[in-house]
């Protein structure tokens, strides 16, 4: 129902997304940030807590991203990498098996438990439940130079989750963000309330290892 194949997305054409009325999406997507946090606020506060104890440095995690348009915001994450991650202040995607991860941080990654406090970024209207992965500044500045129409993903606000994080891998390489950005553009010409809540529930289905029940071949 939701699962859209790459080859038929890589082929189409996305015009530049029209601008509609987001108020009611906007208060939906509030809606369900405000009591999802309030169930969460337990899980996070006890998640922060095991952090805390097991690392150095902060339990929560602040980092500037870009929002609509290209607006800075800072983004809050529970900390699952050493304090000293970036020490040599280059700013750097995770990879696979990167051994900046702490134990724990695995858990939480694996869980997406991590997550959990951009539902703060959603009350605060900085972030919705569903759109484009947000970025930071320093890689957009990059990215905008190597792929052709990076900036359009910035048409709407960045999401917790979204189709493109629903169907890809996290980025690692150039060509993950360019294929991963036809999946956004897909979703900003599409977007509203039935897309998003079929996009939530793939998310949830994704948490629990049914990520199967979506992906159709």
């Amino acid at each position: 129902m939701f699962h859209v194949k790459a080859i038929a997305l890589e082929t189409v054409a996305l015009p530049t997304p029209l601008r509609r009325p987001m108020l009611v999406r906007d208060l939906f997507h509030g809606a369900v940030a405000a009591a999802l946090f309030v169930l969460a606020l337990p899980v996070m506060i006890l998640a922060m807590l095991v952090v805390k104890m097991t690392s150095r440095g902060p339990a929560i995690y602040q980092q500037t991203r870009s929002g609509r348009g290209g607006v800075p915001f800072t983004i809050y994450k529970i900390r699952t990498m050493r304090s000293d991650a970036e020490k040599d202040g280059r700013p750097q995607w995770s990879t696979r098996g990167d051994s900046r991860i702490t134990l724990v941080g695995r858990f939480l990654r694996a869980t997406h438990i991590d997550e959990l406090p951009q539902l703060w970024n959603v009350l605060s209207g900085e972030m919705s439940l569903v759109g484009p992965r947000p970025e930071r500044p320093e890689i957009i500045a990059v990215l905008r130079q190597e792929i052709a129409g990076y900036d359009r993903r910035l048409a709407v606000k960045p999401g917790i989750t979204g189709f493109a994080q629903i169907h890809l891998p996290p980025d690692e390489t150039t060509n993950c963000v360019r294929r991963k950005l036809t999946y956004d553009l897909f979703y900003i010409h599409r977007a509203g309330i039935v897309f998003d809540f079929g996009i939530l529930v793939c998310t949830a289905l994704k948490v629990v290892g049914l990520k199967a029940v979506y992906r159709r071949k």
